[in-house]
């Protein structure tokens, strides 16, 4: 009976180890769909806490109401010049909390002779609605149709500042219109949706093997900010920190690398994550790309 039982352990050994392979591979499928379907969401850490206001700023303001393609009614704020205005610049902040938080990185603006139209995106502070990779950038192309309706602006001197994952869906936006826009900004910005994605993800021993599975769900490469950059008729500044920690430097050179002749790119040495406009100079080199696109 032993040889018996012996040639039939490994069958059933054998069996068991494709049922368990075949349970692990099910696992990873559905944790993949999970993630998947969650992989999107994973880009926005909205918020409703207020972290600054305008008038700690001494800054005028007023609140605006935009509304979104799919019906969201979006709250922004418009600050405008201390003085007449040299133009009007749209803000699209990082992919974290709402415009109050983001607030410090503009505020000096108005002081230097600028308006400036902060918006939160669906989903974000007093917005309505979810927000989606695609929807930022239709949220940023009602923000900017707003701009340039209002009586009090001219529309053929507006700028766009583009921070985070604002400074992608910028790209985006003006590879499809950019009426008007004289400049665009465009700081610490990842160069591709799955780009990034990949490089949060590898840093995960649980992430990085469900990550092929995933992936599908982003926007594909047609959509990527670097594919956008190559076709833009605007004047572009990209501003990235070498020691970026959320968007990797390499970010910066490659949307830099892919971009029109003439674009400026300014490293911020030991820069991180959204800290380069917290410094004199790097404003100095941002008011003077302001004022010669605009004046």
């Amino acid at each position: 009976m032993r040889p018996l039982t012996v040639r039939r352990e490994p069958a059933i050994g054998a069996r068991g180890a494709h049922r368990r392979t075949g349970v692990r591979i099910l696992f990873l499928l559905l944790t993949a769909m999970g993630l998947a379907g969650c992989l999107e969401r994973l880009f926005f850490y909205p918020d409703s806490t207020t972290y600054a206001r305008p008038e700690h700023y001494g800054l005028r303001y007023e609140d605006v109401s935009i509304d979104a393609v799919d019906g969201s009614r979006m709250h922004g704020w418009w600050l405008p010049a201390a003085r007449p205005a040299l133009g009007s610049v749209l803000h699209l902040h990082g992919n974290a909390a709402n415009v109050s938080n983001h607030l410090p990185l503009v505020a000096w603006l108005p002081g230097a002779g600028f308006d400036v139209l902060m918006l939160d995106y669906r989903g974000f502070g007093r917005s309505q609605g979810t927000p989606t990779l695609d929807g930022v950038v239709d949220d940023a192309a009602a923000a900017l149709q707003y701009l340039r309706s209002r009586p009090d602006v001219d529309g053929e001197r507006l700028a766009v500042l583009g921070q985070s994952i604002g400074g992608a869906a910028a790209l985006r936006l003006l590879a499809r219109d950019s009426t008007g826009v004289q400049l665009a900004v465009i700081e610490a910005a990842f160069a591709s949706y799955r780009g990034i994605a990949r490089d949060a993800a590898m840093q995960s021993v649980l992430l990085a093997p469900l990550l092929p599975l995933a992936l599908p769900a982003l926007p594909p490469g047609r959509d990527d900010p670097v594919t956008a950059i190559g076709s833009l008729q605007v004047p572009l500044l990209i501003v990235h920190g070498t020691d970026d920690e959320v968007i990797p430097f390499a970010h910066g050179q490659g949307l830099a690398a892919a971009a029109p002749p003439g674009t400026v790119f300014l490293p911020v040495a030991g820069a991180r994550h959204m800290e380069p406009l917290t410094r004199a100079e790097v404003r100095q080199q941002v008011l003077q790309a302001l004022t010669a696109a605009l004046r």
